[in-house]
């Protein structure tokens, strides 16, 4: 079998050699308007030996018709440059011969009798010449070989990947949901009246998180993804994705959302961005682009966050084994709108209406680590970073009227624009009270921002030990600790934050107050073994770990969506495992159980049956 797979594989080569080899004037003999000879497996003699062979082949199934064909039309395509190239020369050669004669007539005396010569080797460098612009020209208008795509097309790189999965959320029973206050909700939409008395109150009724009614979801994540190679390493790119909302940290779309009945789905823009680098190593980028920052874990970032703003990236190997990188960059959270203002003044209602200034919110970062080789088969890396967040913490306002909900106070904008859940917040508006004209107090309308201020400290570790390859022990590890954390501040602060009524013992009326008792670190560590990246038909890799991630240790809006539900808070296990179907074609399952940190009982178990597909 080998031999006849060998043998096989000779004659293939063969074909090709002698289909290539075969001299420009000996394919002139059939003359240009001759028929291409065609290949079949009952195929006639033909008077190209090529030909004959390529048949023969195919009778032997050594090549398929589709084979033979393309090797022919590849000779024909060689052939016809050659013959353009062979007489572009003669040509030349020809018009060089004429002017050569005409300069010697002229001085030479009559009756003089000239034989000109031109020299094999000029006449071979004019044929190689001519042969290199046709072959240019061939390949700038794509005549020599159809099908293939122009040059501008090539250096574009389509990708994109699809998944499926069922999702299972599971509340044991005993959750306190109403202290799973959606702050998200309020801070999204319109403010709530925390006031509960008076008959032209609005009912007390807070928005919550669901904690007790376990769901059953069918979800799908789509994501389709264009990278352009410009010229002189710059490059541009974009991606659309899937999901329910705008949410930054998940891509999934409920299936029968939208309104249902087979409604349609949004596509949210997930990347744009143009790159720059000068070098492999040294790499600028501006848009919105992927994580520019070594995080192994989703203790603080989650694992498919876009990052909005600018970024630069540089590595550099010292020596063999060792390679130090740096990355940093500065990324806009909220930007004020131009239009941002009150529908009445912040405190006198009798001056006009004003515009809000303007409170943008900035995330500047940096991070430097390396990357070690000790040993063929133990790879680590490690970095620590610091993350510093600007006028993210909230700020009580000036004193204001906000008896509808149309009111705007002076610190609004300090609320938060996307939020999970877990971190602890403060009232915002410094409400002045008023009464209607039977003396029952009017509605008081509250938002919410973040009690404490976020600079975090992140120390990242990723050892890969390859002894038994292609399988691998990864073991991953993240530390977090947010230094401008200060429990006291906080304390004060949360105090202003209100609860239902009844939420706490002793607490009769609106509104509650809440003892702080949240904290500023979190840890995580994983252990994965197998295949590190599901390439062909069973690989297969597993996973396990644990996470504990209190309240105020990160921004709740960025870290995993999935452990617990989201946000911070939260302490717990999961454990699971991949396996590919195929190439590009892998199942995953996944199980996280999670409860709370510090504070009011909450559990969440969940499942995750995935299907995924990329190309």
């Amino acid at each position: 079998m080998w031999r006849s797979e060998m043998t096989g594989r000779g004659l293939v080569a063969t074909t090709i050699l002698l289909a290539l080899a075969i001299p420009a004037m000996a394919q002139d003999e059939a003359g240009p308007q001759a028929k291409r000879p065609t290949v079949a497996r009952n195929a006639p003699p033909s008077a190209n030996a090529t030909v004959n062979l390529i048949n023969l082949l195919v009778k032997q199934g050594v090549l398929g018709e589709e084979q033979a064909q393309a090797l022919i039309k590849q000779a024909d395509d060689e052939a016809y440059v050659a013959r353009q190239a062979v007489r572009d020369a003669a040509s030349k050669a020809d018009g060089a011969e004429k002017k050569a004669s005409t300069a010697a007539d002229a001085v030479s005396p009559p009756g003089t009798k000239r034989v000109t010569y031109v020299p094999e080797i000029v006449k071979k460098q004019l044929r190689d010449e001519i042969r290199a612009e046709v072959m240019d020209k061939a390949e700038k208008e794509n005549w020599a070989s159809p099908g293939k795509y122009p040059e501008w097309a090539q250096r574009l790189r389509f990708y994109g990947d699809v998944r499926t999965r069922y999702e299972g959320d599971f509340f044991p029973r005993g959750n306190a949901g109403q202290f799973a206050v959606n702050y998200n909700a309020i801070n999204t939409g319109s403010p709530y009246n925390v006031l509960a008395n008076g008959p032209n109150a609005n009912p007390y009724f807070w928005p919550t998180y669901d904690t007790d009614q376990d769901r059953n979801r069918a979800r799908l994540r789509a994501r389709l993804g264009l990278d352009a190679n410009l010229f002189e390493g710059f490059a541009a790119g974009f991606r659309i994705a899937t999901g329910d909302t705008s949410s930054p940290v998940s891509f999934n779309q409920s299936l029968g959302g939208s309104g249902g009945n087979f409604s349609k789905y949004a596509i949210w823009l997930d990347r744009a961005y143009i790159k720059y680098s000068p070098w492999n190593d040294l790499t600028f980028q501006a848009g919105r682009f992927d994580n520019p920052f070594f995080s192994p874990t989703d203790l603080v970032w989650y694992r498919d966050l876009g990052f909005d703003g600018a970024a630069i990236q540089a590595r550099f190997q010292v020596q063999p084994g060792i390679t130090p990188f740096v990355a940093a960059g500065a990324f806009p959270i909220f930007n004020t709108d131009l239009n941002a203002g009150s529908s009445l003044n912040f405190n006198d209602i009798n001056v006009l209406p004003g515009k809000a200034p303007s409170h943008d919110k900035w995330l500047l970062g940096a991070q430097a680590g390396g990357s070690f080789q000790p040993a063929p088969d133990v790879d680590l890396t490690v970095g620590a970073a610091y993350f510093h967040y600007l006028n993210v913490q909230g700020r009580v306002s000036d004193s204001c009227i906000a008896v509808t909900a149309a009111d705007f106070c002076s610190t609004d904008l300090t609320r938060p624009s996307f939020a999970q859940k877990g971190n602890t917040y403060m009232a915002l508006r410094n409400i002045r009270p008023t009464f209607d004209a039977a003396g029952n107090a009017n509605p008081q309308f509250q938002y919410f921002g973040l009690a404490s201020d976020f600079r975090d400290l992140v120390l990242s570790g990723r050892l890969d030990l390859g002894y038994f390859h292609p399988v691998h022990v990864i073991l991953d590890g993240e530390y977090v600790r947010n230094l401008a954390w200060n429990r006291d501040d906080i304390a004060a602060k949360v105090l202003a934050n209100p609860l239902p009524v009844n939420a706490t013992a002793g607490c009769a009326t609106a509104p509650c107050p809440q003892t702080y008792i949240g904290g500023n670190q979190g840890w995580m560590a994983r252990m994965t073994v197998g295949h590190r990246e599901m390439k062909e038909l069973w690989d297969w890799n597993a996973f396990v770990g644990y996470k504990w991630l209190e309240s105020d240790a990160v921004v709740d809006a960025f870290t995993d969506s999935d452990f617990g539900l989201g946000g911070t808070n939260l302490k717990g296990y999961f454990i699971g495992g991949n396996v590919a179907l195929g190439p590009n074609v892998w199942a995953t399952l996944r199980w996280m159980s999670a409860s709370q940190v510090a504070g009011a009982p909450y559990a969440v178990d969940v499942v995750q049956f995935d299907l995924n597909a990329k190309f």
